[in-house]
C-alpha cells in the first residue's frame, strides 16, 4: 500500500493508494465514523460495477448503508442533482455524526462533497475515486461544487473529505477515451511542477506505470494544496489549461470530456504565450506530441474570440483582471495578470 498524507488549515487526512481495496474499504473507514449511517452517492455507470463492493464492506461492519444513485454525465452536475441527495440524507435520517462516501469520477466527488459542505452546515464525507482523472486530480484537495449556466463550478465550497481510498484496479473498466481523458490533467503536473514527470510520460508505458504516475501526481496537489488550500496563490497553477478547457466545454455544451478540453486548453494558452515570447520555445510541440501519445485530441474546433468571451466568468478572474497559468518551460509555471478585455487578443496572437 502507498500513502500520502494532505494536511490543510482545515482537516489532514490520507490518501491510500492499493489494488483491491475496495473490498476492504471498511477496514479504513470505520475508525474514522462518529455515526452508523453511510450514504454511498455513485452514478448509473459506476453503481453496477463497484457499489455492491462498497456496499457490503461496510455492511458486514453493521452499519446502515443507504444509496444514491445519479445519472452518469457531467450534465447532471447541477443543483438540481445536489438538492436530490439532500432528500436522500433527510429520507434516512442523516445527522451531523454520520457520512457520505462519493464512488465515481469526478463529476460524483464534485457533488458528494458539496453536499456534504452544506447539509446540516457540514458532514464528513469520503472519496472513492474510479477514474484515473479523479485518482490524480478531483479527489483530492477539497474543491467541490456544480456548474451553472455562466460556466463550470460556479457555485461550490473548499471542503476537504476525511480520506481518500484509490484502487487503481478499478481503471481496468475505463473506456481508451476516458483513460486518455484522464492523462490531460496527468500531463498538466509535469508541465507546471514537474520536468521529470513529463520526461517519464514520454519515455515510458503509461499503463503499465501507472500507479507509480498516480502517486507522483498525487504528491504535487498535496504539496501545492497543503501551502495554499483555497487558491489564494501558488495552488492557481493546478489551474493551468483550464481557463481555455473549461471555456471550450461550456461551448461544447459539455458534450467534450474535461481531460480533453484540457489538453486543448494548455495547447491553446501556451501556442499563445510562446507566440508572445512568454513560453520557452518548442514547449507547445512537446506537449502536443505527449498528448498524441496519450490519445488526446488537441484539436481547436470553435472560435478563438467565443473561446475567449466564455472565459470572462472563469473563477480565477477578479474584477476586470483575468488570472491565467502560463509555463516559462516544461515544468515551471506562472500566473500571468491580464485585462478580460484583451484576453481575445492574447489569444489571436
Amino acid at each position: 500500500m502507498k500513502k500520502l498524507t494532505v494536511n490543510t488549515p482545515s482537516n489532514t487526512y490520507d490518501i491510500l493508494i492499493e489494488r483491491g481495496i475496495l473490498d476492504n474499504c471498511d477496514k479504513f473507514i470505520l475508525p474514522l465514523l462518529s455515526g452508523k449511517r453511510v450514504l454511498i452517492v455513485t452514478d448509473s455507470n459506476v453503481c453496477k460495477l463497484y457499489l455492491n463492493r462498497v456496499k457490503n464492506a461496510l455492511l458486514k461492519r453493521g452499519l446502515l448503508v443507504a444509496t444514491h444513485i445519479f445519472t452518469a454525465g457531467e450534465q447532471q452536475k447541477h443543483i438540481d442533482t445536489v438538492e436530490e441527495i439532500y432528500n436522500t440524507l433527510s429520507e434516512n435520517e442523516f445527522t451531523r455524526k454520520d457520512c457520505i462516501v462519493a464512488l465515481g469520477g469526478g463529476v460524483c466527488g464534485d457533488i458528494s462533497g458539496f453536499a456534504a459542505a452544506t447539509y446540516m452546515r457540514g458532514i464528513d464525507f469520503i472519496q472513492i475515486p474510479t477514474t484515473l482523472l479523479s485518482q490524480v486530480d478531483s479527489s483530492v484537495g477539497g474543491k467541490t461544487g456544480v456548474d451553472t449556466k455562466y460556466g463550470k463550478n460556479l457555485v461550490g465550497a473548499f471542503y476537504q473529505p476525511k480520506l481518500v481510498l484509490i484502487d487503481p484496479d478499478t481503471l481496468d473498466t475505463l473506456t481508451d477515451h476516458y483513460f486518455a481523458d484522464g492523462m490531460g490533467e496527468v500531463i498538466k503536473y509535469g508541465c507546471i511542477y514537474s520536468e521529470e514527470l513529463f520526461e517519464f510520460l514520454e519515455k515510458n508505458d503509461i499503463k503499465e506505470n501507472i500507479e507509480e504516475i498516480i502517486l507522483q501526481c498525487l504528491k504535487i496537489k498535496a504539496e501545492v494544496v497543503s501551502k495554499d488550500e483555497k487558491e489564494s496563490g501558488l495552488r492557481m497553477i493546478l489551474n493551468f489549461g483550464h481557463t481555455t478547457g473549461h471555456a471550450i466545454e461550456k461551448l461544447s455544451a459539455f458534450s467534450l470530456s474535461h481531460g480533453e478540453c484540457v489538453a486543448k486548453g494548455m495547447m491553446l494558452i501556451t501556442l499563445a504565450s510562446e507566440k508572445l515570447g512568454l513560453t520557452e520555445q518548442g514547449c507547445v510541440l512537446k506537449i502536443a506530441r505527449l498528448c498524441q501519445k496519450c490519445g488526446l485530441d488537441t484539436d481547436i474546433n470553435f472560435p478563438l474570440h467565443d473561446i475567449a468571451d466564455s472565459a470572462k466568468n472563469d473563477k480565477k478572474g477578479a474584477d476586470k483582471k483575468l488570472n491565467i497559468v502560463l509555463i516559462d518551460k516544461i515544468g515551471s509555471s506562472f500566473i500571468h495578470t491580464i485585462d478580460k478585455k484583451d484576453f481575445a487578443r492574447f489569444l489571436c496572437s
